[in-house]
């Protein structure tokens, strides 16, 4: 059913408008979801970091580009205010994230790890939450266990396996 779900949501994206006669000029839109985000973070000295992630179509395309140059290398993270190890770019935590805004507010080692883009795999609560992301704002606020986990393009994979609280 998730295959289906995917090809639904890439042919629901490319829209193709009919011409009309006489008029030769039609519309073909393709639809953009998820690309171009997390990049040219955390560089230091000058002209690092420009003109990524620029031009994409589909989903998940051009994340995580130009993101730590220039910068000392500390824990194995590059760029600007990183926590955790093997991190680049900017404001990310946890392990192997590429990007801005990634892995943060974790309670387990488990959760926030091997993102690419930004605002993905935050705020997880349990253990194997919001890894392997690729896009922006995907594996957030999960609860539970293996929950938003490898998702691609934007807002996919969030507040899945949170506590119910009952109603009076």
């Amino acid at each position: 059913m998730k295959s289906f779900h995917i090809l639904a949501w890439t042919i629901a994206s490319l829209v193709v408008g009919q011409a009309v006669p006489g008029n030769a000029t039609g519309l073909l839109l393709f639809g953009s979801i998820g690309n171009g985000n997390g990049n040219g973070n955390g560089n230091v000295g000058v002209g690092n970091g420009n003109a990524n992630g620029n031009g994409n179509t589909g989903q998940g395309n051009g994340n995580g580009n130009g993101n730590g140059n220039g910068a000392t290398s500390t824990n194995g993270n590059f760029g600007a205010f990183n926590t955790g190890t093997g991190n680049i770019g900017a404001f990310n935590s946890g392990t192997g994230n590429v990007g801005a805004f990634n892995g943060n507010g974790n309670t387990s080692t488990t959760s926030g790890n091997k993102n690419t883009g930004a605002f993905n795999g935050n705020m997880n609560t349990g253990t194997s939450n919001g890894n392997g992301n690729t896009g922006s704002f995907n594996g957030n606020l999960n609860g539970g266990n293996s929950n938003g986990n490898n998702n691609s393009g934007a807002a996919n994979g969030n507040l899945n396996g949170n506590a119910s609280l009952p109603f009076r």
